[in-house]
């Protein structure tokens, strides 16, 4: 973007759709379908923020985040999460070093946290003491080792997966993690078609190649520049009064809430709601955020911070179909 510092920010917003049209045709070549989950990612992209991806193998988790990260020029680091996996599995190690000139000291060796993109598949199947040392990067962009931080190059991602059928042998995320998420993005399957063009394309002899069309500095700058996007008083109060409907305490809370919710979300749906509009809004083109774009956002953000309660089990009520009734 430095070429284009001369173009004022509404301009640039502008330029950011005409790149994000780009960016799909070319992840196109590669991932079939599955536009929401796309543009859910990205818009987390532009966000700063770190997705939970809920999907039964093989719908290309992996191949979407590392098509993601060659298209935006990224660096990608797959963790699989496993039972014995252990935290400096992730962050990074000391080893005595004895090679440095005949003397002898530590050496931080650094862990496959250390890159751009994180793909942290099937997260919930190491103990909790291990999904905690993704805390302090997801938060911090940083980690410590032996009490020294280190930084990690921007910009940061972390993709985590889980698979929704297969339960035995794992260890949910707490509420307090799961709120370092800013998107929880469900995975479907295919359409038939859809289907069939999957099996035509990885069942014969063509390779599909990916072409840059970001690169790491544009992502920070357009990062920064969504944070710029104006949103009005109206679209601020009413992304505050969904997420304040959620909480059956409040007294605006709707009576469906009351009977189906035992916690709401916290003041971090709220920011993240008006972060995901504004990006939304950059991905569209426009230099103002609506309560349109919320809306857009609003399963993602609170999918994964409300918690149903005995009646709402009872009664087979789904989470989706309460955040619907929210913003009617």
């Amino acid at each position: 973007m430095t070429k284009n510092d001369n173009l004022n920010d509404a301009e640039l917003i502008q330029q950011l759709g005409e790149k994000y049209a780009l960016l799909n045709d070319e992840i196109g070549k590669v991932i079939v379908g599955q536009n929401k989950v796309l543009r859910d990612i990205f818009t987390s992209i532009l966000s700063r923020g770190h997705c939970l991806l809920i999907g039964v193998p093989g719908l290309a988790k992996t191949l979407i985040i590392k098509t993601f990260a060659e298209a935006l020029d990224l660096r990608f680091s797959r963790i699989q999460f496993t039972p014995d996996l252990m935290p400096s599995d992730i962050v990074g190690t000391e080893i005595f070093d004895t090679e440095n000139n005949g003397g002898k000291k530590f050496k931080f060796i650094k862990g496959p946290v250390f890159a751009n993109m994180i793909l942290a598949d099937e997260i919930n199947r190491t103990p909790p003491k291990t999904q905690s040392a993704l805390l302090e990067a997801m938060q911090e962009h940083k980690v410590t080792a032996a009490g020294i931080s280190y930084q990690l190059e921007e910009p940061f991602f972390v993709l985590a997966t889980q698979n929704p059928i297969e339960q035995e042998g794992t260890y949910p995320l707490p509420e307090a993690q799961l709120d370092r998420f800013m998107f929880n993005v469900l995975l479907g399957y295919p359409s038939a078609d859809e289907e069939i063009e999957i099996v035509k394309r990885t069942t014969g002899i063509n390779l599909y190649h990916v072409k840059q069309v970001f690169s790491r500095e544009d992502i920070i700058n357009y990062q920064d520049l969504v944070r710029k996007i104006p949103v009005s008083e109206e679209v601020l109060k009413y992304a505050v009064n969904i997420v304040n409907k959620t909480r059956p305490e409040s007294p605006d809370c709707p009576a469906f809430v009351k009977d189906y919710i035992r916690w709401g979300a916290g003041p971090r749906a709220s920011q993240y709601l008006i972060l995901a509009s504004k990006a939304v809004s950059a991905i569209d083109g426009r230099y103002a955020s609506s309560m349109d774009d919320v809306k857009k956002a609003v399963h993602a953000v609170l999918r994964h911070r409300l918690i149903l309660n005995f009646n709402a089990e009872a009664d087979n009520v789904k989470i989706d179909d309460l955040i619907s009734r929210l913003h009617e």
